[in-house]
């Protein structure tokens, strides 16, 4: 981890702390641009960050203007390229991603952003090789969106995962492989593992205790099937999953007596589910839940200066 900064839980404007880093950054770019001297402590040359996946990856939250969830300029990215401008790098932040993608809709198209026969591969590859020869990060954020249909028939819940964890191994494999075929030797790739919303339905009466506890095994085996993918190619997976306390005490707890004190679940601190209405329920994480997520993003990302 390599800051110490918080935020609060809600959606806001851009924070004072972060104007404060973007004004100092300008200061400095602007001091070298007309001195010409670089020194050990300033911002280098810039290096781009391209931010693949579904709506996570591009920091949606419910918002009052659209309590279902739009885009906003508090997700894990902006963490990102805030914490690696402390450190001296200015990312060029791409955010290419779609809400509700899988990786289906990755490979061929047909989401809510991209028509057939384009596709978010499609324009990631594209970017990718037209910056070959530049140093950049990409990170993948991919398989949730497959998986999370299932908890709708209880009946069907082991089928459907394992059909669906199938092709998610296929589909994202693919993926990679034309990703990392189309980018440069300079180009750190990091894909994230998922944390479990539905945790927070523990706390719900009736069918809250089994979608928690069925939602809980589909994560935890989706996070083994996206570590089998990225470890074939030698990629570090960011662990989201344990930034959100997935599969520590609590969910051990969970899916031994399938109940679980409610003022606890991790799930209703760093997302929206436990979120009053009209902002909740809502599965995507909240400005602390994606600063946690940009943690375990850097936690594995080799340094860029």
């Amino acid at each position: 981890m390599r800051r110490e900064t918080t935020r609060g839980h809600g959606v806001t404007s851009l924070p004072m702390w972060r104007t404060f880093v973007g004004l100092v950054l300008c200061v400095t770019l602007a001091s070298l641009a007309t001195s010409g001297v670089a020194h050990a402590d300033t911002v280098t040359s810039s290096t781009f960050y391209l931010a693949i996946g579904g709506s996570e990856s591009v920091g949606v939250q419910p918002t009052a203007n659209d309590p279902r969830g739009t885009r906003t300029a508090d997700g894990y990215t902006d963490d990102v390229v805030v914490d690696e401008a402390s450190q001296g790098v200015a990312l060029d932040l791409h955010e290419i991603g779609c809400p509700g993608e899988t990786t289906g809709t990755m490979l061929s198209g047909g989401d809510k952003c991209y028509s057939s026969p384009d596709s978010q591969l499609n324009e990631a590859v594209s970017f990718l090789q037209t910056h070959h020869d530049q140093h950049g990060i990409v990170t993948i954020d991919l398989g949730f969106n497959d998986v999370r249909t299932c908890l709708a028939n209880l009946a069907t819940f082991t089928s459907c995962v394992n059909q669906k964890l199938t092709l998610v191994h296929t589909q994202l494999t693919s993926i990679v492989l034309s990703l990392m075929g189309a980018a440069g030797p300079n180009v750190d790739f990091v894909g994230l593992n998922h944390n479990d919303p539905y945790l927070a339905d523990a706390r719900n009466a009736g069918d809250g205790a089994r979608v928690a506890r069925d939602s809980l095994v589909m994560v935890q085996e989706l996070n083994k099937t996206l570590h089998d993918v990225y470890s074939a190619f030698n990629i570090p997976v960011a662990d989201v999953a344990s930034a959100f306390s997935l599969g520590g005490d609590h969910s051990a707890k969970l899916l031994k007596s399938g109940t679980i004190d409610q003022g606890s679940l991790v799930a209703c601190e760093l997302t929206w589910m436990c979120a009053p209405a009209p902002f909740g329920p809502n599965v995507h994480p909240n400005n602390a839940g994606y600063l946690a997520i940009a943690d375990a993003i850097e936690d594995v990302l080799p340094p860029l200066t």
